[in-house]
């Protein structure tokens, strides 16, 4: 954004309720009122007799277009009560955000499902979308909703041709009345009046532009001892050259000031000088300047942690140079450094204020462009600048008040106007090696967020070794950071893995990342993120050749494109995978891939080729020695036979995964094997071996003293008591139940409930509890999340029957909670190691 608060939003589209205005709004008066009077004109023509009114405010970054949208939007919102919000459609370095991308944000805010379309969730409703900084006519009619009674307030650098029926509100500088509006408000009537021919000549020298004002006003502001006229004679001496003009000389004396200490006020004069300002300061030194970091008291404290030592060459060229030359910082992708060049007036207004910033406080100002998706808090500028939090945060906060930053709150951004020309300075004053060092504090400091935040998500214990400023008091606070800096965070990560020098930190931001949306609360919802983030990782292991991470990924990849129902999509992944797992020689990898195709083909209803994939599976674990995998697999083995008549071959696998949990200790893996052993004798027409069979489990059952198995299995034994011929010994068994649900009436409401047999939830999903089953059912297992997730229960059939057809169980692999697949040993540093969480 240019200007206006900074909104909140999840995804790449920065989708948000509407913002209120800029406090500091003035004038516009006119422009209002001719975007009003359009509101009520026909719509788009008759090429989308559904299309809703489009209204359009073009102008250059820094003029307020975005102020002028969100105050119109304020204006008429209660016209539109099916919801106002606002969209921001052009991401860092003025890359635009792709409409697919903004129509699945908007979607979610709309509560839509996941894969909705936007025309259907929006037709017939009476909605209000700012679509702030859209880059072409493709972009904003693909986000059109489907409803003559919408409206749509665009913001854009100019026209949008190939949108009919539009025209659009162009806006220059302020009339002078309003401009000198703003520079009372922010310095007080009294200066203005006292000095009114100084005002209006400070407004023709900035030509009435809105942030060239506020920035000037907020410098006045700090410096109450300089006249309104000194400050316009002040602006009219610097040079409208772009950030970074500052001569060799200026620079040095900056990098002197930054970390000789003492040496700030000489620096000072020298940069002015050098600057082509022969004008002093305008204050004493001991007047307040925006954006002295409290705490970092005098000009010419030492420099932070990062910066250049004494004596270190200077930046050669000048400003204006393209980031990238011999000794100068390149600016990753994404970092937010726009390129276009800033009028004028504007540049004069950003050159008198930065070049009266102390050295800590201006060295943060230009590494704030490195924050991803151009959105900061006091922890990514602690970390960028390598200085306390609160130091950062309070000058963060002087930032603000000097508009030199958006927002508040914890979150701050740099104006779209100032990017390029703090991108310049960026580019001229630090090295490559200074830059990469600031991004690599940046992505670790965010990597230990992340682990905090999904730590208070899930409810875990945190080392304690973490910061207090790194924790977070619950777990709403945890979801409404990551929330909040979804975008952030996802820009982060594609601009490490873009990077190619962070390549570890890039995969350990993406696990931290992918772990934390786990958690998340409706994270489910975020595919599409997390599948971004798979593909991220999948592209360094290629990159890196790393075989073991390029199996995880393309896992993880599979098990998306699986829920998705893209199944054939998802066994070309899988079979990748296989082949990298094998090269890698990992065999938990291998093992994973081997079940999930055959839970795909499952899902497929191809039995047959499940069971192929299934025993080899088995075959697999068998060897490794992993007996819990192995029990899983004989289950889901046997279910199939059992679907497909084969009750002998089911009985048997049955009966060796009990053996397995018996020997693993888990008496309700036990209990629950045993009890679909018992439903397959009775489909093969044995209930006299069925009943044997639910007894031992019954016994099993109360040694594991769970409740709720042994009323279900009561209630198994008296059906197959009342097949056999004795119902006194059945109404002996429902009165057991009954007693039991008497007992338990204080703590759970009426009898347990019947269950059917139910699917295997996916591999994010949690155990469904065993409940006592109706008449004619026997309990089956619960399902397990992830790749130990236990085959559906076969339906218990009547007399000679088959079994009813196997519910297809998902791939039965894991994916949302980690990177990959369970490693082997030495692997704990990247996505899919020790460290990656295990469902």
């Amino acid at each position: 954004m240019d200007d206006g608060t900074l909104p909140r939003g999840r995804g790449d589209a920065q989708v948000s309720l509407l913002p209120p205005p800029p406090a500091e709004f003035v004038g516009r008066k006119r422009e209002l009122a001719e975007l009003v009077g359009e509101i009520d004109r026909p719509g788009l023509g008759g090429e989308r007799p559904d299309a809703p009114r489009v209204l359009l405010v073009a102008g250059r970054p820094g003029t307020g277009r975005t102020a002028l949208a969100q105050r119109l939007a304020e204006q008429v919102a209660d016209r539109y009560p099916d919801g106002q919000w606002f969209v921001r459609l052009t991401g860092p370095a003025g890359v635009p955000v792709p409409a697919e991308q903004a129509a699945r944000g908007l979607l979610r805010a709309l509560g839509a499902a996941e894969g909705a379309d936007l025309r259907e969730a929006t037709a017939g409703r009476r909605l209000l979308l700012v679509l702030d900084d859209v880059a072409s006519a493709d972009q904003l009619t693909a986000l059109l909703p489907a409803s003559v009674g919408s409206l749509v307030v665009a913001t854009s650098g100019g026209p949008l041709p190939g949108v009919p029926d539009v025209r659009p509100c162009t806006l220059g500088g302020l009339d002078t009345p309003a401009a000198v509006e703003l520079l009372a408000r922010a310095i007080g009537e009294t200066r203005v009046t006292c000095d009114p021919r100084g005002a209006e000549s400070l407004v023709h020298v900035l030509a009435g532009h809105p942030t060239a004002l506020r920035l000037t006003a907020a410098w006045l502001a700090a410096r109450p001892g300089v006249s309104v006229a000194d400050a316009a004679l002040r602006l009219r001496d610097i040079p409208p050259t772009p950030p970074g003009a500052v001569s060799t000389a200026a620079g040095a004396a900056e990098r002197r000031a930054t970390v000789v200490p003492g040496a700030q006020g000489a620096a000072s004069a020298a940069a002015r000088g050098a600057a082509g300002n022969p004008r002093g300061a305008g204050s004493s030194p001991a007047q307040t300047t925006p954006g002295l970091p409290r705490g970092a008291a005098e000009p010419g404290a030492p420099a932070v942690p990062g910066a250049r030592e004494a004596g270190a060459s200077p930046a050669r060229g000048v400003l204006g140079t393209p980031p990238g030359a011999e000794g100068r910082a390149a600016l990753p992708a994404g970092s937010g450094a726009a390129t276009a060049v800033a009028p004028g007036e504007l540049v004069r207004a950003f050159r008198m204020v930065y070049e009266g910033l102390p050295g800590v406080a201006a060295r943060m100002l230009r590494l704030l462009v490195l924050a991803p998706a151009g959105v900061v808090d006091a922890q990514g500028a602690s970390a960028l600048a390598g200085c306390p939090v609160e130091v950062a945060q309070g000058t963060l906060e002087d930032f603000v008040r000097g508009g030199l930053l958006a927002g508040g709150a914890q979150r701050y951004a740099v104006p779209g106007c100032l990017e390029g020309l703090l991108g310049a300075l960026l580019a001229a004053r630090e090295t490559p090696a200074d830059v990469r060092l600031a991004r690599a504090r940046m992505l670790e400091r965010t990597v230990r967020l992340l682990l905090s935040c999904r730590a208070a998500l899930a409810g875990e214990p945190l080392d304690e070794a973490v910061p207090r400023a790194q924790r977070f008091d619950s777990a709403p606070a945890a979801a409404g950071w990551l929330e909040s800096r979804l975008p952030a965070l996802l820009a982060a990560a594609r601009s490490a893995v873009a990077d190619g020098e962070l390549d570890t930190l890039a995969r350990r931001l993406v696990a931290a990342l992918v772990r934390a949306l786990a958690a998340f609360p409706g994270g489910d919802a975020m595919a599409a993120e997390r599948y971004e983030l798979h593909t991220l990782v999948l592209g360094v292991a290629e990159r890196r050749g790393l075989r073991r991470e390029q199996a995880a990924a393309l896992i993880n990849l599979g098990d998306l494109e699986a829920r998705a129902g893209r199944t054939d999509r998802a066994l070309d992944r899988y079979r990748i995978a296989l082949d990298a797992a094998r090269a890698a020689d990992d065999r938990q990898a291998e093992g994973r891939v081997l079940e999930a195709l055959g839970g795909t083909y499952l899902e497929r209803r191809d039995p047959g080729r499940a069971l192929d994939w299934y025993g080899r599976a088995l075959s697999l674990r068998q060897g490794t020695g992993e007996q819990a995998d192995q029990a899983r697999l004989r289950g889901r083995i046997a279910t199939l036979l059992a679907h497909g008549g084969r009750f002998g071959p089911a009985l048997r696998e049955w009966r060796k995964a009990a053996g397995l949990h018996k020997r693993l200790g888990d008496l309700t893996g036990q209990v629950r094997a045993l009890a679909e052993a018992a439903r397959v004798q009775e489909a093969a027409g044995r209930p006299e071996d069925a009943m044997r069979s639910c007894r031992d489990a019954l016994y099993w059952a109360r040694q594991a003293g769970d409740r709720r198995l042994e009323a279900a299995l009561l209630l198994r034994l008296a059906d197959l008591l009342d097949r056999l011929g004795d119902p006194e010994g059945a109404r002996l068994q429902r009165e057991s139940v009954q007693r039991m649900s008497e007992r338990a009436a204080g703590a759970e409401a009426g009898p347990p409930a019947a269950p059917g047999p139910s699917a295997a939830p996916g591999p994010e999903a949690a155990p469904a509890p065993v409940t006592a089953p109706g008449p004619g059912a026997a309990p089956g297992p619960s399902a397990a999340p992830g790749p130990r997730a236990a085959p559906a229960p076969v339906t218990a059939p009547g007399p000679g029957a088959a079994p009813a057809p196997v519910t297809a169980s998902g791939t039965g692999t894991a994916s949302g909670t980690g990177l990959g697949t369970a490693p082997s040993p030495g692997a704990s540093d990247v996505p899919g190691g020790r460290d990656v969480a295990r469902p």
